[in-house]
């Protein structure tokens, strides 16, 4: 068989007119030598133009050979620093009472254990769950909570005016909204919780955010139509980078309150949410100029 076979290759490619197997040589272009030295042009400094004015964002920090400049590098690590000791800060005892809020906490007991166990966090200690239960309103449209989440220095810097901007647009389209309360090492789905307890319809939780690179002060508000135990992030909304130099409270507010306005109307929240319906009108436009805080200064030749 292997002889028939090859008989038959043969033959096929002898009527080909390439009876070798081999295929015909090609000549190649010859190759030219690479230079001795490659000399490369010395490019004008990068110019980061009008969008640097309005963003915090680093934009042309340019290099010195293929690393960062001196001054950029340990800008990156003064801010590093910054959303570490936001991280690192705790609500401090008392603020949430001596700021008009019920003080709340949940089932975790310390500030190392809220960073490992996140499920802690999602369920009110048994106390904080009677005080709630004796002093909060109940039925009310919407439930409002202020939280230390990830950065306490945001809950107790920006928190305030948040909540208080949040809680006027809410009444100024005629919703109710429940009594003030602040929970300490609270991660997000503890709304649904809170907001089952005192049957409120949109449940609304204000709390510090994961830092960013010079950013500790930062708020995310995640919002939940019908809040109860069990449900997931798909049943939410959330607006995040709530700040001074994101998106600040008096822009914030309108924007949660239409949220859970459309929430209410819908029956929904989450990916079934019709956004096209949620009637915010808001003005767009450029950002004011912003400035991104210099941690670092170049100093003098020595």
């Amino acid at each position: 068989m292997s002889s028939l076979t090859r008989a038959l290759v043969a033959e096929v490619r002898a009527r080909r007119g390439a009876a070798d197997p081999m295929p015909p040589r090609i000549a190649l272009p010859p190759v030219v030598a690479p230079p001795a030295r490659v000399y490369v042009a010395r490019r004008p400094p990068l110019t980061p133009g009008a969008a640097s004015e309005h963003t915090t964002a680093l934009l042309g920090i340019g290099h010195v050979g293929t690393r960062y400049a001196t001054d950029v590098v340990l800008q990156f690590q003064a801010e590093l620093a910054v959303a570490h000791e936001a991280v690192a800060a705790e609500l401090t005892d008392g603020w949430a009472k001596d700021h008009g809020f019920l003080p709340l906490q949940t089932r975790v007991a310390d500030h190392r254990e809220y960073l490992l166990r996140p499920d802690l966090g999602r369920r009110l200690a048994p106390e904080s769950l009677a005080r709630l239960q004796a002093q909060a309103a109940k039925g009310v449209d919407v439930q409002v909570i202020l939280a230390d989440g990830l950065s306490a220095l945001a809950c107790m810097q920006a928190g305030p005016a948040l909540y208080e901007a949040t809680v006027a647009a809410l009444r100024a389209r005629g919703l109710t909204v429940g009594a003030p309360v602040c929970a300490k090492f609270a991660r997000v789905w503890l709304e649904d919780e809170i907001g089952a307890e005192v049957g409120a319809k949109v449940a609304i939780i204000l709390l510090g955010e994961r830092p960013g690179l010079g950013t500790g002060d930062g708020l995310s508000a995640y919002l939940v139509h019908g809040p109860a135990l069990g449900k997931t992030d798909g049943d939410r909304n959330m607006m995040s980078n709530l700040h001074a130099r994101g998106t600040p409270a008096d822009e914030a507010a309108p924007r949660l309150a239409a949220l859970a306005h459309a929430m209410i109307q819908q029956g929904v929240s989450g990916v079934g949410l019709d956004l096209a319906k949620v009637d915010a009108v808001i003005e767009r436009g450029y950002r004011a100029p912003q400035v991104r805080q210099r941690l670092v200064e170049r100093g003098g030749a020595r």
